[in-house]
């Protein structure tokens, strides 16, 4: 197609026209944009700011930052392209839709997401916790959007979905700060109960790891049929559960050795 000078000097004016009547506009748009870009970043800084100081749950406080950037972004969006003139009521039907179907396809991220907000409202456990859930039991490391990681006494990382872990029944072992060992020692019918009973309470006063409040307890817990059962119970911190177990089993076993009483097997009573 051939143009000649009349044509491309009329096609320039009206172009230039276009563009003095839309660059106000255009102008008014992109402003919003750079102030509504530094505002939302000003906003965040001064909302965490304001939780960190109220000691607000860290990782509630990256969650409830995020969401916030994110609806203030989708706002600040569907300014700018209204004020560019650009019909924002498709487009906000159209996210409506996408939406709804991104939510159908992902139910069971949702599941996960709704967990993960209800674990963070209601702490049923923190990060630093040892809890037992979905048959794991592990140190929570990260509680994540969408999944809780832990961490295992044998450095296995298992990541649980909030929604199960949130639905399902959770053990905090580290909430109370102290936690009691169960334990069961079983003696023939030939031994001196009360002679058992004080070497074993000897034994959990003795180790420094054994708190004195709540104080230990030895008794008698059953007579089956072939032993007499006692139920030995020392409380220690969390951090020293692990040790007073071994140690009272073991020194336990020891005393009752070397005191001539010997230890049956035990047998569960149904």
């Amino acid at each position: 197609m051939n143009l000649n000078p009349d044509q491309v000097s009329g096609y320039v004016t009206k172009f230039i026209d276009v563009l003095v009547d839309y660059s106000p506009k255009l102008i008014s748009a992109f402003i919003i944009l750079f102030v509504g870009i530094y505002a939302i970043r000003l906003i965040n800084r001064i909302i965490t700011k304001v939780m960190v100081q109220r000691n607000l749950d860290p990782t509630l406080t990256k969650f409830l930052s995020d969401i916030l950037i994110w609806a203030l972004r989708i706002l600040l969006f569907v300014t700018f392209i209204s004020k560019l003139g650009i019909e924002t009521s498709s487009f906000v039907a159209i996210l409506g839709a996408m939406g709804l179907a991104v939510g159908l396809s992902l139910q069971g991220s949702l599941s996960n997401f709704a967990g993960g907000m209800l674990i963070i409202v209601f702490k049923p456990f923190k990060v630093g916790d040892t809890i037992e859930a979905q048959g794991v039991i592990a140190t929570v490391v990260e509680i994540q959007i969408f999944v809780t990681k832990m961490l295992t006494g044998n450095n296995q990382t298992v990541f649980i979905p909030n929604g199960a872990l949130s639905n399902g029944t959770i053990i905090n072992y580290s909430m109370q700060g102290e936690r009691r060992a169960d334990l069961t020692f079983s003696i023939s019918y030939d031994s001196d109960i009360k002679k058992a009973k004080d070497i074993l309470l000897d034994v959990l006063n003795k180790n420094p790891k054994v708190l004195k409040k709540p104080a230990p307890e030895v008794f008698v817990k059953n007579l089956s049929a072939s032993s007499i059962d006692f139920a030995v119970r020392p409380w220690a911190k969390n951090v020293n559960y692990g040790a007073v177990f071994a140690e009272t089993l073991e020194n336990c076993k020891t005393a009752l050795d070397e005191a001539g009483i010997s230890i049956q097997p035990y047998t569960i009573q149904k």
